[in-house]
This record gives structure tokens, sequence and C-alpha cells, in this order.
């Protein structure tokens, strides 16, 4: 006779059908507390030397105390209906987040020089981990330089969205953009592989970037070639999300599904090719 078919007499929540879902769940759960012990190893740098996050925001008060004080009385930059200052402040706290990620790098390199990336290396933990959790503690730092900004962003009369809602974004792009360039950093100090070249660098990339964005004037008054160069840059979605999310009269011009949308997936793709490279820093 012809052999009948065993059934699955289990039931179907039995502990033998749920073990795969358990299984990724638990090492979900074990990437992310990695993630976190990278990111905590690097934060408590911050505790120990929080002079860091003071001096880091001279220069974006200086942008904002300056610069924007100057150019908003001389009425040469059209911004709409909001004022020249509200219009930079979202740019000079993507300018911050910009300043304080790009040059995450240059810790790497010095983690290198003491031997505690080969004892990464070493270890069980995912090498996109790794990269994950430098570029978690840059977002932790650059959310420190957002509340001084509105702060002083405050204090000059701009009008700012006090939403939960856009407050929760504003901090998410922040953490994104920081990430985002922190991970570009640490793919920069992947082939460079020296303090020297890092700085040498990670200077002549920052102020393309910075103003081949729309950052301190709209992308409609830039030159054709400009504009082409502000699409394919990062830092214009960073900043235009913040404009919709930090400014009360504010817009966003690509969209926010549109700004979160091309930060996440840049970040994942650097996030990749970041962990690809990380081991090559050893050599």
């Amino acid at each position: 006779m012809p052999k009948q078919p065993v059934r699955d007499t289990r039931p179907k929540g039995s502990v033998e059908g749920r073990r795969p879902v358990i299984a990724l769940w638990g090492h979900a759960a074990g990437y992310i507390l990695k993630v976190l012990a990278i990111s905590d190893m690097d934060v408590r740098k911050l505790r120990h030397d929080p002079t860091e996050l003071f001096t880091r925001a001279i220069q974006p008060m200086l942008w904002l105390l300056v610069f924007g004080q100057v150019f908003a009385r001389t009425h040469a930059i059209p911004t709409g209906s909001i004022s020249y200052i509200a219009f930079l402040a979202p740019g000079i706290l993507a300018q911050s987040v910009l300043f304080i990620a790009i040059f995450n790098g240059i810790s790497v390199i010095w983690e290198r020089d003491l031997g505690i990336v080969h004892k990464f290396l070493a270890s069980p933990t995912p090498r996109t981990a790794l990269v994950l959790g430098k570029a978690l503690s840059s977002g932790l730092r650059a959310v420190t330089q957002a509340a001084i900004i509105y702060l002083v962003a405050l204090a000059l009369g701009v009008r700012i969205l006090w939403a939960p809602w856009a407050l929760v974004g504003v901090v998410l792009l922040v953490f994104l953009g920081a990430a985002l360039f922190s991970t570009f950093s640490l793919i920069i100090a992947c082939i460079v592989k020296t303090r020297e070249r890092f700085m040498g660098i990670g200077q002549v990339l920052t102020m393309p970037l910075f103003f081949a964005s729309n950052a301190i004037y709209p992308m409609s008054i830039m030159p054709g070639w400009l504009q082409g160069v502000s699409y394919l840059n990062p830092l214009s979605y960073t900043v235009d999300g913040l404009r919709a999310l930090m400014l009360a009269d504010g817009e966003s011009g690509f969209g926010l599904a549109v700004d979160f949308s091309v930060l996440a997936l840049t970040l994942a793709v650097l996030v990749l090719i970041g962990g690809r490279m990380y081991p090559r820093l050893a050599t």
C-alpha cells in the first residue's frame, strides 16, 4: 500500500514553528546591541572632553550672527515669504552636521594607529555594525549642535515649528545626515589611511559640498550646471527637509518623502561599501 503522507500534528503556534522567527529576532537584537556598543564607546569620549561640543558650535553661530545678519540687510538673495535669517538657520544646522561628520574618519585612523581597529576586526562583530556604530555616534554629536542652533535662531527672531512630529523629524534628519557623511568620511579614511592626507581631502570636500547645496541660497538662482550638482548632493536634501520641519513657515521643495528616502538609501549604500572597505584600514 502506498505510504500515507505524514501530517504535521504540531499546533501552528508551537515553539518549533516559531524557531526561525525567534532566531531572526535574536540575530537582529544582537546586531543592534553591537552597533550601540560601538557608538557608546565613541560617545564616552565626549564625557571625558565635552569641550569639543562647544568649540564646534562657534562656527555655525558666527554664520548666523555675522554672515546672516549682513546678508539679511542687503536683500540680495530671494527667500520668498521668510526672512533670510530664517532661510539660513536650517542650512547652517546642516552645515554643522556636515562639518562634525566629515572629519569623523580621522578618529578611525587614530584607532588604527592605536591598534583598536585590529581588535575590532578580530571580534565576531559584523563590519557593517562597526560602520553603523561610528555613524550613530556622529548623529548624537550633531543633535547637540541642533539644540544650540535652535537657541540662536530663537534669539534672532526665527519662528520655529514646535510640533512634536516636526521635532522628531528634525532629529531623524540630523541623524541621517550625520550618519551619511560620517560613513562617507570613513570610506575616505580607508582609502587614504594617513591623518595628513585625510585632513587635506576633508578640507577640500567640505566647502564644495556646502556651497553646492541650497544651504545659503535657493537653487533657483544657481546656474544650470550647479543646480545639477546640487541635485546630486545629499546635503541639499538634508537642508530641504530641515527647512520644512524646523521653520513655522517653511516648506520642502523636493518633498519630505523624497528627502528621507534619498538620505536613507544613500546611507544604506555607503554602509555596505564601508563594511567592505573597513578591513583594508588595518593593512
